[in-house]
């Protein structure tokens, strides 16, 4: 895909999101904000930018954002890798850090598709309302339409103690995991990615229709009434417009799965690990397609 191509498509890079994943965190009991007692295990709310996010028992441990993340960040730094961040805030509750790394020597351009560059991403999460665990998984990053492809099944892992109601943190050596994650799933994956690349769809709905079908994401149908594709099909179908634009006109299952990707981490109201757990099965059973 040239560049002119890439214009044409809408697939110009644009920055990067960059949400506030530090907003100010509060703890207050349930008494000294409304003059009663808490049920027990009921005890305080959890303030996260100005809301209450969180009913939590008096032992709860809260783990910090800037804590936790500014340990991440530390950990990375020491590896030498050169990366890129992307921050996710949701409504003050759930976050995630995504790390890309931008070394020349860890990117893949996807075979028969120099344009198509992917790199190896590191997330993070972390919630102030339940929502999500804190974790640490590696992915990928497809620069041209800025997806996260969360399909690995390497994990961070991290050992958190309580210590009063906070959470103390011991990050591993992540320069290590890097290294395993490359040389154990990362290429063998993005080897996946290019067998998908070599199959092509022939019939754009008829594919929408059945992969909808099988991941249970969304209806393929507008109503039991109305056949015609529901909005997020209209939403799936639009995705491989642009992709077909920058592909002389064809798309194949490298880009379908792509299309179904884009919806489920844009627009699909899901926690992160409901979005991971999806995205691994959409990609597993398109990859059996081929």
């Amino acid at each position: 895909m040239r560049t002119a191509n890439l214009i044409e498509s809408g697939y110009i890079a644009k920055p990067l999101r960059k949400d506030d994943i530090y907003p100010q965190i509060q703890r207050r009991s349930i008494k000294d904000i409304t003059g009663m007692e808490g049920r027990r295990g009921l005890d305080k709310v959890i303030i996260s930018g100005g809301r209450i996010v969180n009913v939590v028992s008096e032992r709860y441990a809260l783990l910090d954002n800037s804590f936790f993340f500014g340990k991440v960040e530390e950990k990375l730094r020491e590896t030498g890798f050169s990366y890129k961040t992307r921050y996710i805030n949701r409504e003050n509750g759930s976050f995630a850090a995504d790390y890309i790394l931008d070394d020349d020597d860890v990117r893949v351009n996807i075979k028969g598709a120099d344009f198509d560059v992917i790199r190896p991403m590191l997330r993070f999460t972390n919630s102030y309302d339940g929502s999500a665990k804190t974790s640490g998984s590696f992915g990928f990053f497809r620069e041209v339409c800025q997806n996260g492809l969360h399909v690995a099944h390497a994990k961070i892992n991290f050992n958190i103690k309580h210590v009063g109601d906070m959470q103390s943190l011991t990050v591993p050596h992540i320069g290590n995991l890097i290294a395993k994650f490359m040389d154990n799933e990362f290429y063998a994956l993005t080897r996946k990615m290019e067998r998908m690349n070599t199959e092509y769809i022939s019939d754009r709905k008829t594919f929408v229709k059945e992969i909808a079908d099988f991941s249970k994401l969304f209806k393929y149908e507008s109503s039991a009434q109305n056949p015609e594709p529901s909005l997020n099909a209209r939403l799936v179908l639009e995705t491989l417009e642009r992709e077909a634009a920058g592909n002389g006109g064809a798309v194949t299952l490298w880009h379908g799965y792509n299309a179904f990707n884009e919806l489920l981490h844009g627009k699909l109201k899901k926690t992160f690990e409901q979005q991971q757990r999806s995205d691994t099965l959409l990609f597993n059973h398109i990859a059996e397609l081929v």
